[in-house]
């Protein structure tokens, strides 16, 4: 079972195992109580009880209906300001599911546990049982506050942050520290291997996930070949299409270990692919510039968490896509994003959909001129290419000179403080 399909079972299945747990707990703990601790009772009366197990269980089951009902027309609406993608984050995090558990795990466990109150007309009120339905309420509470939590990261800037956030965190785990360090990665087609084994996509269109670069290697060194990757990670496979490509092997590898150390599932995500956080933080920008949004002022936002991706892209060894075995011998050939590739895709739809908009050339204009200052020396070239591009935009775009000067100032804030005017300060 794909991952996709252990995520959509896991939204019904934890509140699936709240709502059992609490039947059963409801049912069995007064008998036990009664059975054990037959001296063990509350003080408040059996109509007491009774309404306060009444008020829990009808309270908490309307108080689920709305709060859920909110959250889920404020994903919606989300969805459409942002990103579908992005938003889904939101949505598949495990609160929800728990949150939805523990709500609806008070609501029945207060309805089984009535039936305790007064068992056999003992006019008792087991003590333990009723003090567990207080416990259910006061989580249910605290997971209500969790869930406003969870809902507050839809904001635009929380937004931003959250999918910065994974971009850092996938940035660090992929790429080592280092300058660029150009390496010839010939392919073994052009260096005389010979292709000894395919594998194949059957099947509906699925997203490459992640791969294990470890049984991958440990696979192709024992086969004595090397293995090349024919998709990189992000990219979509469809019916026919190769997947992995095996180079001079003396052994065949069993294609079943070959899927297994390969992820497949029905979209992207973060895992070993920087360039979705990217791409997430562009689509946020373009739609903000969009006519029928309008807030180039978000555009500006998303690019002060793009360019901080990119400084610490532009400081870490890119060209990984090589790895060897304990011998040294290359054995797994991945494709990765060149320092142009992640450029490009950070900057273009961003420069053409907002080159009408002075705020966002001004901060393009800076993220280039900072970038420059952080990046090595051999990738300096791509910026400055982008900077032609970025003024090329201005020109054609702005006809005054006077509104064409002031959108190829540089400002971090886009309208605030352009550097020229503080120099001159």
């Amino acid at each position: 079972m794909h991952n996709s399909r252990k995520g959509k079972l896991g939204v019904w299945l934890v509140p699936a195992l709240y709502a059992v747990a609490a039947i059963a707990l409801g049912l069995t703990l007064p008998r036990i109580e009664t059975y054990f601790f037959p001296g063990l009772t509350s003080t408040i009366t059996v109509g007491q009880a009774t309404a306060i197990y009444s008020a829990i269980a009808s309270g908490v089951i309307a108080l689920t209906g709305i709060v859920f009902s909110l959250a889920f027309v404020m994903i919606q609406f989300s969805a459409s300001a942002y990103s579908p993608r992005l938003v889904l984050w939101i949505a598949r995090d495990s609160v929800i599911s728990h949150a939805l558990g523990i709500f609806t795990a008070t609501s029945l466990y207060a309805l089984a546990a009535l039936s305790g109150v007064d068992r056999n007309h003992s006019g008792k009120v087991p003590f333990v049982s009723l003090w567990v339905v207080i416990a259910l309420l006061l989580a249910s509470m605290a997971m209500f506050i969790r869930l406003i939590q969870l809902i507050g990261l839809l904001q635009v800037n929380q937004m931003l942050i959250f999918t910065g956030d994974r971009g850092r965190e996938v940035i660090e785990t992929t790429y080592p520290l280092g300058e660029s360090e150009v390496e010839t990665k010939e392919s073994p087609n052009r260096s005389g291997s010979i292709c000894t084994q395919t594998l194949i996509h059957c099947g509906r269109p699925r997203c490459m996930q992640a791969i294990d670069v470890a049984t991958l290697v440990s696979l192709a060194a024992v086969s004595g070949g090397i293995i090349e990757m024919a998709v990189a990670v992000g990219d979509t496979v469809v019916e026919m299409m190769p997947v992995v490509r095996v180079y001079g092997a003396r052994l065949s590898i069993d294609e079943k270990r070959l899927w297994d150390a390969i992820q497949l599932g029905d979209e992207r995500t973060f895992e070993q692919d920087p360039k979705y956080a990217v791409r997430l933080l562009v689509d946020i920008a373009i739609r903000a510039l969009s006519p029928a949004i309008n807030d180039p002022t978000t555009a500006v936002q998303a690019l002060d968490q793009i360019e901080d991706l990119l400084t610490r892209l532009g400081q870490r060894h890119l060209e990984i896509g090589a790895y060897r075995d304990n011998t040294g011998e290359l054995r797994l050939l991945v494709p990765f994003p060149a320092w142009e590739d992640l450029v490009r895709l950070a900057l273009d739809e961003i420069c053409f959909c907002g080159g009408s908009s002075v705020q966002v050339m001004r901060r393009m204009n800076a993220l280039i001129a900072d970038l420059i200052q952080h990046v090595p020396e051999e990738r300096r070239p791509t910026l400055r290419h982008w900077q032609g591009r970025v003024s090329g935009t201005i020109a054609r775009s702005f006809v005054d000179e006077e509104e064409r000067m002031e959108a190829l100032e540089e400002d971090r804030q886009g309208l605030g403080v352009p550097r020229q005017g503080f120099r001159d300060n």
